[in-house]
Formats: structure tokens, sequence, C-alpha cells
């Protein structure tokens, strides 16, 4: 998203239309979670599972997004950073309990995995259309995007699991599924860091810059 005057700006999240429909993704994430996990120990679903740690995930990040718009450049590339971490230990727990759950794994229950597969995709869904119009924006921002978008993928995910499970009667493509989406938040934590991190160099080289022209105008004021 451009800023104003022709300058390529990168929007900050500093809008009261954004923090609104911010509050109700967090609400959606939060609710999810719970259903979700619920859902997920009683089919012994890893994908479920997986997919309830990312509703909870993104719930708190969006939490801090919140709290760090308007705040400096180093806050909100701070923000990010935590952010694709956090991603990062997701996505290795999930690839770590997915191998353990290959060798002590019962077979989900296809029906259970459908049925809150399909309705976490709806608020998913619903997540990603309340934030479209900010989807491209400065690290923190667009962290925001990114998380939501992975629900919606992963949801799809999770219903291709269950009917994995139900066509086969065996436990690999919950376990599939588990690992794919595992791999997909680690893409995006990388994503993330290295935006981040992009962001909080230019700033670093913006402020040298600003305080290399200071020292010369001092020099020729002498």
């Amino acid at each position: 998203m451009s800023g104003c005057c022709g300058h390529d700006a990168k929007f900050d999240g500093v809008s009261d239309d954004y923090k609104r429909r911010l509050w109700i993704v967090i609400a959606i994430n939060a609710i999810m979670f719970f259903v979700e996990m619920g859902a997920g120990r009683l089919a012994q679903s890893q994908a479920l599972q997986a997919d309830a740690l990312d509703f909870l995930g993104d719930a708190l990040t969006y939490g801090i997004s919140l709290a760090v718009i308007g705040a400096s450049i180093q806050a909100r590339t701070n923000a990010a950073l935590f952010k694709g971490v956090s991603l990062v230990l997701v996505g290795l727990w999930v690839f770590g309990s997915t191998l353990y759950r290959v060798f002590y794994a019962d077979v989900p229950t296809a029906e259970i995995m459908g049925v809150i597969g399909f309705l976490a995709l709806l608020a998913n869904l619903a997540s990603v259309l309340i934030l479209m119009k900010y989807k491209d924006g400065d690290a923190n921002v667009r962290s925001v995007w990114l998380c939501s978008r992975n629900d919606a993928i992963g949801n799809v995910a999770v219903m291709f699991a269950a009917l994995g499970v139900w066509g086969t009667a065996t436990v690999w493509p919950d376990l599939a599924v588990a690992g794919i989406m595992a791999g997909l938040f680690l893409s995006s934590a990388y994503q993330i860091l290295t935006q981040a991190l992009a962001e909080r160099k230019a700033e670093e080289d913006r402020q040298c810059e600003l305080m290399s022209d200071q020292d010369h105008e001092k020099d020729h004021a002498h």
C-alpha cells in the first residue's frame, strides 16, 4: 500500500478501521482455538491440534500487533521478530509431535476432522476477507495477513486430511497434513523475519545518514 504524495511508505496499521478489523479477527481466532483444540483431542487428530495452535498463536500475535501500532519502527520490527520466532517454535513443535505420532498414533475420527475443519475454514475465510484491504504493509501488518492466510490454507488441508483418513482408514493423511502445516509455519516465519530485519536495517541506515547530515551542518556552522 503506497503512502500519500507518491511516496512508497508502507502502511503501518495506524487506522481506526484497521484496528476494529483486527479486534474482530482476534476474537474469531481465540474462540476457534478452544473449539479446534478440544475437537482435535477428541478426534485424536494431529492436524486439528496443529491448526488450533495456529489459532492461538494468531490471537496472541494479533494482540501484539495491535499494541505496537503507531509505535517506533524498532518496536514494530521487534514485534514482527517475536512473531517470526514464535512461528519457528510452533513449526518445530508440530514437526516433532508429528514424528512422535508416526510411532504412537491411533487413527483419527474423520467425521470430527471434517466438520471442525469446515467450521474453522469459514472462520478463517471471514478473517481473510476482513483483513484483505490491508494485506500489504510493513512487517508487522504483513505478518497479520500471512497468519490469516496460513489458517485458511491449513483448514483446506485439514479437510483433505479428513477425506484421506476416511478413505484409507489410516493415520498417514493426518500426519502428512500436519507436516505440511509445520513447513508453512516455517516458511511464513522466514518471510516475516527477513522483512523485519530489512526494515530495521533501513531505519538504522536512515538514522546514520541523518546524524551524518547533522554533523556536516555543524562543521559548516563553525
